[in-house]
């Protein structure tokens, strides 16, 4: 009976390795394994998760100086954000304080971004460096991870800035809103792979795993439209601030998912397209050995 079910399994196996993509999925899913995938995606969950942090105490500050003559920004934020309880609270006590420690905001979340972003993109470089089997650069991962950041932050406005002026269009023009943002979560995975892992790729070897990671960021960010607002909800009057957190780690963690797979997706392409990679191993040097006759 157990031998008939292995048979059967097998047959199975075969069968599905036979459909179009099937061999490059399993070999994808098999390296995201072998690199250890789901604690680079941890990392990068973790250092996303900081650095969200950091932009959220410069937002704060940003808040402060804007409701500096009064407190009536404290008051509506909370419910214009959609929470309730513990965390409307919290959200209200954020933009007060602010209100009245602005200018310490401001240089502790710019320090904090600073440290935390560079951080960020040293973790994601680590994911591509896993996926092609190379080492990091050093201190000089470091100074990348600065113009990566630079980098992005100019994409993430461009795309904002372009949403925003579409937005003032009439609704017939909605369908480009989503062609810019695309775009912008394209050039996002192409730049990110370009600079940040110690190898260098044609720049036309990073277009498709960037089409494929751009398409399924911006796939992400859509569902997250519609389902991270309830979450955060229901999450915040059920659970209270520490529902938001897990509601958001929830989506950092499939993104960071979605840059590992990415990243292996990149390699493999390449490998395919170009040949094997080639891993240089290391071992203990073996004395030599004895002629006949001698020792």
């Amino acid at each position: 009976m157990r031998r008939d079910a292995k048979t059967l399994a097998a047959r199975l196996r075969a069968r599905l390795l036979r459909l179009p993509g099937a061999s490059t999925l399993v070999e994808v899913q098999r390296r995201y394994v072998e690199i250890r995938g789901n604690a680079l995606a941890a990392s990068i969950t973790l250092y996303f998760f900081l650095a969200l942090f950091a932009v959220t105490v410069l937002a704060i500050a940003l808040l402060g100086f804007l409701s500096a003559d009064g407190a009536h920004l404290a008051r509506t934020l909370p419910s214009q954000l959609g929470l309730s309880g513990s965390a409307a609270k919290l959200v209200h006590d954020a933009v007060d304080t602010a209100r009245r420690s602005r200018r310490v905001a401001t240089v502790v979340g710019l320090v904090s971004f600073a440290w935390t972003g560079t951080n960020l993109g040293i973790v994601i470089g680590d994911a591509y460096n896993a996926a092609w089997a190379v080492d990091r650069r050093g201190v000089v991962d470091r100074l990348v991870a600065v113009a990566w950041l630079a980098g992005a932050a100019v994409c993430i406005g461009v795309g904002a800035l372009a949403t925003a002026a579409w937005g003032l269009l009439p609704d017939v023009f909605a369908p480009l809103v989503i062609v810019v943002s695309l775009a912008t979560d394209i050039a996002l995975f192409a730049w990110m792979s370009w600079i940040l892992p110690n190898r260098r790729v044609p720049v036309r070897g990073l277009l498709r795993s960037a089409l494929v990671g751009g398409t399924a960021l911006e796939a992400l960010k859509l569902i997250g439209a519609y389902v991270v607002p309830r979450l955060v909800s229901h999450a915040s009057a059920v659970y209270g601030a520490i529902g938001v957190v897990f509601a958001l780690l929830a989506w950092l963690l499939v993104f960071g998912r979605l840059v590992v797979y990415v990243a292996i997706i990149e390699a493999d392409d390449c490998e395919r397209r170009h040949g094997e990679r080639v891993v240089d191993v290391e071992g203990p040097a073996l004395p030599a050995a004895a002629a006949p006759g001698q020792g």
